[in-house]
């Protein structure tokens, strides 16, 4: 008798099942068991044994769900790997990898049954066994070709189909036969042809790819990256915004897949990167595979079972979650915008980055990483300027385009002078007059959406508030309704204050949505476009607003830091930056850093092509030395600030944090788990702990929610400290009075 052990898509360990000698199960199928009395779910089996576990009563596997394993032994050790490390569960770590439809489950098999999919199928068609030799073919072709032309000529073409589509069977896709279902029948009929259905499969037939012209900077890049993955080292592709880092992408990619190997390209978000993608198809025809959460969930279940059969040689562009897909020959990965903080996973566990899992997943597979951005991370610096990772430098751009001219606008001093209209200081105003002149475009970068972020009684204070989240609602002009964004509460904006029942409400601050009104009256004759949350609620909506900008069918785009990635607009050569000051005055270790990214970022839309573009930040602090690192485009200044302060006080990357966030409908409960918690945690790390305090978000979704940090310095023993930290939770969990206390637990928090 043989038993597994399988992994089930719940915060649980793993389960023990028997396993019938009739069914084939290899480690690593996905199959359907029974948790519980009434359940069915999708496990996979982690490991085989024939030891009996010391159990009364097992229950059985009831079925295996694919024809092959969906999950390999690379992927296991990965997820082992992320589990350990993010101190979860390896069901946790399976909930997140697998799409939903790829895992189903059921309170019935039956139901079950009705919620599994297969991998895409498609026809093929080859020729019979005896005629596969060119000798054969040729004589069956000489002795029928005048009797029956037509069929002797769909032979004929098939085989030359077979020799073009390199087939190492014979068989070719049943869509590329020029020929009718009735004329195939009678192929079939007569013993000539085999027609099978098979899992559908990409890739081109080609290796020839239509690549772009390398400068000589770029030549460098590439080969110095060639270098460093020749000594098995990460490659971190520092390039200026414009610098043509996809071109180097592209060739590299290329390089890989004519060796028919796979390549995982990572983007911070899919929606934003379509000129990319459009690009990438074009390149490298028929093996392009894109993976989101904007695919329906039967696409993105198919494409996984798809790469699951796959042979190799596809490009697979995606977000974070692509890490899971099972590329079986993986050989590159491409982390871009590798600085981005959409990389990591914060609202479910596993809590982790993208970009270090790329890394990690690169050592399983024995693949190459490349990390590009034009604003790296400081943890990606340090890993370069320690020799950890190789560094590769572009400083200038690619082409004929130069960086832009920065103007650091006061906007204190514009006030007292009376150069400032609404939310404009003249500098912005005069550049964005002299680009709609010259027939060219401007971008103005809010990063808050809505009309306003709040209103308030003039008279007595008062601020509508989410009656679940404890923030303040943000205005919506379109609606006319106030709305939270965080858990989606609606109310009717109030025109009397419901305090002091005075008419004294009076919106505070500005989003994209009063800037777009306010710029339509200023620029009455320019068209002017939105891009943020609100108008780009779907792919298509995006995609219009963006094609309309790209075409020059609109002169202004007010947009949020949606328009900082990935967009190449040749017509732009002003870009404003409306209030710096509240990128810089976040509550946050990481807010310099981020800040200077984000506005090199937005700087880098300006003047891509020949002309120089002109960039305006708007701030009250024009000596901040963020503001000043930004002006003069010195990324190595900022990063040694940073990192000085960083060192000094012991934050990453000089550290490791690992945050804790408590939460619990009552406040007393949740103040007693919190301080209780804090107790066992400093008995343990000492001073190493911080808190708890209220989280930023002090109440979300009707719950309260509070903090405890603990600090892990580098050259510690982090292994250690998650597990003395999951031997504290595990303490205060089996207490009974805060049984009910959800604790998250968040590594390398951010």
């Amino acid at each position: 008798m043989l038993y597994a052990q399988v992994v089930l898509p719940l915060a649980q360990p793993m389960y023990t099942f028997s396993l019938d000698e009739g069914l084939a199960v290899e480690v690593g199928d996905a199959v359907v068991v029974q948790f519980g009395s009434s359940r069915y779910y999708t496990g996979i089996v982690w490991s085989i044994t024939t030891m009996k576990p010391d159990f009364p009563r097992l229950k059985p596997i009831i079925a295996k769900l694919y024809s092959a394993p969906l999950v390999s032994p690379e992927a296991q050790r990965l997820w082992e790997w992320m589990a350990d490390y993010y101190m979860c569960t390896v069901g946790e770590v399976m909930r997140m990898a697998l799409p939903s439809l790829a895992k189903p489950s059921a309170t019935t098999l039956a139901e079950l049954d009705e919620r599994s999919i297969e991998p895409p199928m498609e026809g093929l068609v080859a020729l019979a066994e005896a005629l596969r030799t060119e000798e054969a073919l040729m004589e069956y072709v000489a002795k029928h070709s005048r009797r029956a032309p037509r069929r002797t000529q769909l032979l004929d073409g098939i085989a030359a189909l077979a020799i073009e589509c390199r087939s190492d069977d014979g068989f070719v896709p049943r869509r590329l036969v020029d020929a009718t279902a009735e004329q195939l029948a009678d192929l079939r009929k007569r013993g000539l042809i085999v027609v099978e259905q098979r899992p559908v499969m990409r890739g081109g037939n080609s290796d020839k790819f239509l690549l772009p012209t390398l400068s000589e900077a770029q030549q460098r890049a590439l080969q110095s990256i060639r270098e460093a993955h020749n000594e098995n080292r990460v490659a971190l592709l520092h390039g200026v915004t414009g610098s043509g880092k996809t071109e180097i992408y592209i060739h590299l990619i290329a390089e890989q897949l004519a060796r028919g190997g796979d390549v995982l390209m990572l983007v911070p978000e899919i929606v934003i990167t379509s000129q990319l993608i459009e690009r990438l198809e074009r390149i490298f025809e028929g093996r392009t595979t894109t993976y989101h959460s904007r695919l329906t969930p039967l696409r993105r279940g198919q494409t996984f079972l798809r790469l699951a059969l796959s042979n190799g040689g596809e490009l697979v562009v995606g977000v974070r979650s692509s890490l899971f897909l099972p590329l079986r020959r993986g050989a590159l990965v491409i982390v871009d915008e590798e600085h981005d903080p959409s990389y990591k996973q914060s609202d479910m566990q596993p809590r982790y980055n993208a970009r270090d899992v790329a890394v990690v997943m690169s050592k399983v597979l024995a693949a190459h990483v490349v990390l590009g951005s034009a604003t790296p991370s400081l943890e990606s610096y340090v890993n370069a300027l320690a020799g950890k990772y190789a560094y590769v430098e572009l400083t200038e751009r690619w082409g004929e385009g130069v960086l832009p001219e920065v103007v650091v606008s006061d906007t204190l001093r514009a006030v007292k002078r009376g150069e400032r209209k609404t939310h404009f200081n003249f500098d912005l105003l005069r550049l964005v007059r002299r680009s709609l002149d010259d027939g060219e475009q401007a971008i103005l970068f809010q990063n808050r959406r809505g009309y306003a972020p709040y209103i308030q009684c003039r008279t007595c204070g008062y601020s509508p508030r989410c009656p679940h989240c404890n923030v303040t609602l943000t205005e919506h002009r379109t609606t006319h309704r106030m709305e939270c964004h965080y858990c989606g509460y609606t109310m009717e904006r109030p025109s009397v204050c419901p305090n002091c029942e005075t008419q004294d409400m009076a919106t505070m601050g500005f989003g994209t949505e009063k800037v777009e009104e306010e710029v339509s009256r200023l620029f009455p004759e320019a068209r002017v476009e939105r891009l943020d949350g609100d108008t780009s609620t779907s792919e298509r909506a995006f995609k219009r607003i963006v094609e309309r900008f790209e075409s020059g069918d609109a002169d202004i785009l007010v947009g949020t830091q949606i328009l900082t990635k990935g967009f190449d607009f040749g017509g732009v050569t002003t870009v404003g930056i409306l209030n710096a000051d509240n990128l810089l005055s976040t509550p946050d270790f990481r807010a310099s850093e981020r800040a200077f990214q984000l506005m090199m970022q937005v700087a880098g839309r300006a003047g891509r092509r020949n002309d120089r573009g002109r960039v305006v930040i708007q701030t009250s602090q024009p000596k901040h030395p963020v503001i000043q690192y930004v002006a003069s485009g010195d990324y190595h200044a900022m990063a040694r600030a940073e990192l000085a302060e960083r060192q000094a006080f012991g934050y990453p990357p000089y550290s490791h944090l690992i945050r804790l966030l408590l939460r619990h409908e009552e406040y007393d409960t949740l103040h007693r788990a919190s301080h209780a918690l804090s107790d066992v945690l400093r008995r343990i790390f000492g001073a190493r702990v911080m808190g708890p305090v209220s989280a930023a978000l002090e109440m979300l979704r009707g719950e309260h929610r509070s903090e405890i940090m603990v600090k892990i310095e580098s050259g510690a023993s982090l292994s250690r400290a998650r597990r003395l930290l999951a031997e504290a939770l595990k303490a205060i969990g089996d207490n009974p009075a805060y049984k009910s206390v959800k604790i998250n637990v968040d590594v390398d928090a951010s």
